[in-house]
């Protein structure tokens, strides 16, 4: 597999005659049947099984390696090198596929419940590639009780693929995370005790294979508060073998303050948890400026702290299979309906296709953007994510030695991460 950034002039079949590809693999991988035409600045996942590099002066094997993303070792291997430093500018080599090469990694993906028509075929087209699915959400009430999604559908579909179910208890409420809620169920060690008998009765009922807890906007004074309640889920599972989960807001220190970060205690649920997944996205997000939604940059400083109090193996790092599109100039709107909206990766590339607009790439961010004009003269900024963006992404997993990935939220098409996912990793499976 190789990554293609479409150039003006472009078509399928000249990218398949470079790449010695059939067209249709082409068109297939990364659905181009669902868009009007190729748009300067796309990334395509081309199918191939190698490529070609001339040397230049300066390079090292190192240096092609990392151009590549690829190990060393392979390259010396596809081209029988047995002397690493005897490489020379105008000397042709074969750069190996990287299919499988970073190795095993747990994959979860978040997905909202609609209806069985709507949620079977999107697990249905992405069920090889997860490890966890976990639809969102059993939504605590007041009195401990839970008010259930629906779930079956989600839980019959993901079963063929051996995806394993995590049951996702909240405190959202009425369209956000509600604080005093879940004040309320932390400060009252009964409230808790129903809690947990409640969520032990459906992780049975349901067949669920394990728990992840996204409680939100805490009050920070509550913070050991939620260690001692998830202490008590833990103690409850671990007897029965359910793995215990939790999802924390990204944040590059220990902060310990504010109603998003401050109760999230990176060290203590990292000692607690089975495994965590830390939600790195939502940096542009649908009321704030315009800006990439999980900037790399901003990613990696949150890995960086986040590895030196929790165990590597434990961490799924969070990322978005979505991106917004922003009217300019941006004014601040307390109004949700003034705000952002929510694209796919897919639909990025056919607003762009269908406005004439060029897509850039921001190597800071790792993210694509463009900017386009409607049809009322109002300008747009569009930030998504594409595979370029995504496989920066898995480089950082496997540069930290992460236990995997967790996406929020399936339903959105993006057909090149699956693409680029399945080439670079094998995905466990724990059932």
């Amino acid at each position: 597999m190789q990554i293609y950034v479409v150039k003006p002039g472009d078509t399928v079949y000249l990218i398949s005659r470079r790449f010695g590809v059939g067209i249709q693999s082409i068109i297939e991988i990364n659905a181009l049947q669902q868009i009007p035409f190729l748009v300067p600045g796309q990334a395509l996942v081309v199918p191939t099984r190698e490529s070609t590099y001339i040397v230049r002066p300066g390079d090292t094997l190192f240096s092609i390696s990392r151009k590549f993303n690829v190990p060393i070792s392979g390259i010396l291997a596809l081209n029988r090198i047995s002397n690493p430093n005897l490489i020379y500018p105008g000397m042709l080599l074969r750069i190996p596929e990287i299919s499988k090469n970073f190795g095993f990694i747990e994959v979860n993906a978040y997905i909202e419940p609609t209806t069985s028509a709507a949620d079977t075929p999107v697990v249905n087209t992405v069920g090889s590639y997860l490890t966890y699915i976990s639809p969102f959400s059993y939504q605590v009430n007041a009195d401990s009780s839970l008010s259930a999604p629906n779930d079956s559908p989600i839980l019959a579909a993901a079963r063929p693929f051996r995806v394993a179910p995590l049951m996702v208890v909240t405190n959202f409420r009425n369209g956000n995370f509600d604080t005093g809620l879940v004040h309320g169920i932390l400060s009252s060690d009964s409230l808790q005790r129903t809690l947990i008998g409640n969520i032990l009765t459906i992780l049975r009922a349901k067949g669920y294979y394990g728990l992840n807890i996204d409680f939100e906007r805490i009050p920070p004074e509550d913070r050991e508060l939620y260690n001692s309640f998830l202490r008590k889920v833990a103690d409850t599972l671990r007897p029965l073998n359910i793995p215990l989960s939790t999802a924390l807001a990204p944040k590059p220190f220990d902060i310990k303050v504010g109603e998003w970060h401050g109760a999230h205690d990176y060290r203590a649920h990292g000692e607690i948890d089975d495994f965590l997944v830390i939600m790195t996205y939502e940096w542009g997000w649908a009321g704030g400026p315009p800006m990439a939604v999980a900037p790399i940059d901003q990613v990696r400083k949150v890995i960086e702290y986040a590895v030196t109090v929790i165990p590597p193996t434990k961490i799924l790092m969070g990322m978005p299979l979505y991106g917004y599109d922003w009217k300019l100039p941006f004014v601040p709107n307390p109004n949700p309906s003034q705000w952002a909206q929510r694209v796919s990766p897919q639909g990025a590339i056919s607003l762009a296709a269908r406005y004439g607009a060029n897509i850039q790439y921001d190597t800071l961010a790792q993210s694509p953007f463009f900017t386009y004009t409607d049809e009322n003269g109002t300008q747009h900024i569009v930030w998504f994510e594409d595979a370029r963006s995504v496989q920066a992404k898995f480089l950082l997993v496997n540069e930290f030695g992460l236990r995997g990935v967790s996406y929020w939220v399936l339903g959105l098409p993006f057909p090149q991460n699956w693409a680029v996912l399945d080439n670079m990793f094998q995905i466990v499976k724990v059932v």
